[in-house]
């Protein structure tokens, strides 16, 4: 693993120093790759297609998700622009787990977050709320073959699939494509290969929920 670079290094002291103000506080160590990966996932990206909106190519991605090497300042900044994000937001630890099950989050129609892609147009939904257990979001199938796909999209979790209007082929890795109408649905393992292409006139739209 190369060596840690100097501005990882403060950020690591600041937690330190913040331990040490308060002896009660618990801090886990940080693990930046372990926050690209969620980062990453929260908006629903593929390496490949983070690759494409940062810059860095897909396997030097997976060597930082995987803590197998520590990015330069430089391959910070790409991440940071890239995603979207802010760079407290790469090293903020995430919101320990309330005793009270009380959050909720409202999104009205059409004020989703969009999240524009070469083959489909999210609207991430509830984006107001971290840590979420689910990543739910609204998209609009621009594809209609098959061939505008160069891969498969493939991330870690389970998702749901649930058709709003319009027909969708859904292809996945290990089964015969199936054509979906309004009101049908699918759960499946996304690690395994899947992609959606529109065979309706309009372009289908689903709403998707990731795990």
């Amino acid at each position: 693993m190369s060596e840690e670079p100097h501005f990882l290094k403060e950020e690591k002291d600041k937690l330190e120093i913040g331990r040490s103000a308060n002896s009660d506080a618990t801090l886990e160590p940080l693990q930046l790759g372990k926050r690209v990966r969620e980062i990453r996932l929260s908006q629903n990206l593929t390496l490949e297609e983070a690759s494409k909106l940062t810059g860095l190519a897909r396997s030097t991605l997976s060597k930082i998700e995987n803590e197998q090497i520590s990015p330069t300042f430089s391959a910070v900044s790409k991440l940071v622009q890239g995603l979207g994000i802010d760079i407290p937001q790469l090293f903020s630890q995430p919101k320990s787990k309330s005793s009270a099950g009380g959050r909720r989050d409202i999104t009205r129609s059409g004020e989703g977050t969009p999240h524009p892609t070469p083959t489909y147009e999210h609207e991430l939904l509830a984006t107001q709320l971290t840590s979420k257990k689910m990543i739910p979001f609204k998209t609009t199938v621009h594809t209609h073959s098959f061939n505008e796909f160069t891969d498969w999209v493939r991330h870690d979790g389970e998702e749901f699939l649930y058709v709003l209007s319009g027909s969708l082929l859904f292809y996945t890795e290990f089964y015969e494509p199936i054509e979906l109408f309004p009101g049908d649905s699918a759960y499946y393992d996304c690690e395994m290969g899947h992609a959606l292409v529109s065979t309706s006139e309009e372009d289908a739209v689903v709403i998707w929920v990731t795990a």
